[in-house]
């Protein structure tokens, strides 16, 4: 869908690169802007989180402080579509490599600045990482355990949310270009993602008071609620509407259960012990077979490993590749995307690919 796009990424760890990734995996070609010790992730304790976002790229190593090497991203810059960069406010205008520089070498680019709290305001100059945002946009406050203590996220979301906004507004740019043949300046919070995600909370909260949301989505019912299994795991049933719900019941023999499809979820009510104790009497593996026979939105809460398992089938909507060892895992669902991947690319792997490819008139 983006080919013959030309991407240049400025950006290290996640935001960016996941960014870059998703527009690489949009047929872009995305050639990853490296100074002399490469992107920050290309480390002993972050090569993973390397190799997951980079696919697909290739690089070249650049070292903006040298003159030489401004000059040569300078042609680049002539012939790309896209540029992401990811650093403080102010860093790129230092280099001259800002928004107002790049344009009047290419007035066509769509330029890309990711931060954390965006270009401007009182926290804009201020260092922060994912776990910083999460609090501040009220998405940790959702995350509590039964003391009311947050509990630590371990998936970086203001990161991942803000690069699909990233990628997001981008591809409006490219439309926009298409229509106007100008480019655009697109300044992305970390934060705007998860701020935007959001919405419905601040909105209950505003006119109700209520601070959870959907009150039904929040764990309040038994109808729409985590339960412990006989083996100590846990399944997910969300059988919000009555069919599901009566579903559920008949299924498990419970008729007696119909009437109560709204009961809330707390130790103090005799028919959610029931139904705790009945999801106690039967084995994760009994309830995922339950689920797939019984149309009632039951599903297990699989842990990492079996969930790369089961979306690495063909039959499961193959967005995993697990092949000679290795691994990739899709941005977007296509069944030839694990084809057109490659692997993250070595430190200036593409030096002369680049060179010869961008820089020739």
């Amino acid at each position: 869908m983006l080919d013959g796009i030309k991407v240049l990424d400025f950006s290290h760890y996640i935001p960016g690169p996941f960014a870059s990734l998703r527009l690489a995996d949009f047929g872009a070609e995305v050639v990853k802007i490296e100074p002399p010790s490469g992107d920050l992730a290309r480390s002993e304790e972050f090569d993973y989180v390397f190799q997951a976002n980079n696919a697909n790229k290739k690089s070249i190593l650049l070292n903006l402080k040298d003159q030489h090497d401004l000059e040569m991203v300078e042609k680049l810059i002539r012939k790309a579509d896209i540029l992401i960069e990811g650093f403080r406010p102010g860093v790129m205008k230092r280099l001259g490599l800002a928004y107002d520089d790049v344009k009047k070498i290419n007035e066509k680019i769509i330029y890309c600045s990711i931060t954390g709290y965006g270009q401007q305001g009182e926290l804009a100059a201020l260092g922060s990482h994912d776990i910083n945002y999460v609090s501040l946009s009220g998405v940790l406050a959702q995350l509590k355990d039964r003391t009311g203590r947050p509990i630590h996220p371990s998936i970086t979301l203001a990161d991942m949310i803000g690069s699909m906004a990233a990628v997001e507004q981008i591809l409006a740019a490219l439309y926009a270009r298409e229509r106007t043949g100008k480019g655009m300046y697109i300044d992305i919070s970390l934060l705007d993602g998860l701020l935007a995600m959001m919405n419905n909370h601040f909105i209950i909260e505003h006119y109700s008071g209520y601070p959870k949301g959907v009150e039904q989505l929040a764990g309040t019912i038994v109808s729409y609620c985590i339960y412990e299994t006989k083996d100590g795991r846990f399944v997910s049933l969300a059988a919000l509407e009555r069919k599901f719900w009566e579903h559920f019941c008949i299924a498990s023999q419970k008729r007696e259960w119909l009437h109560f499809h709204q009961s809330p979820a707390n130790e103090n009510n005799p028919i959610f012990v029931d139904i705790c104790q009945w999801f106690k009497s039967k084995t994760l593996a009994e309830w995922i077979e339950f689920g797939r026979k019984v149309d009632c939105c039951l599903t297990p809460v699989l842990e990492v490993h079996e969930a790369k398992e089961w979306f690495s089938k063909e039959h499961n909507r193959k967005m995993v590749d697990i092949h000679n060892g290795g691994i990739h895992i899709a941005t977007r669902y296509d069944p030839q995307i694990f084809h057109k991947r490659a692997q993250a690319p070595k430190l200036d792997e593409h030096r002369q690919e680049i060179i010869e490819k961008w820089t020739n008139a």
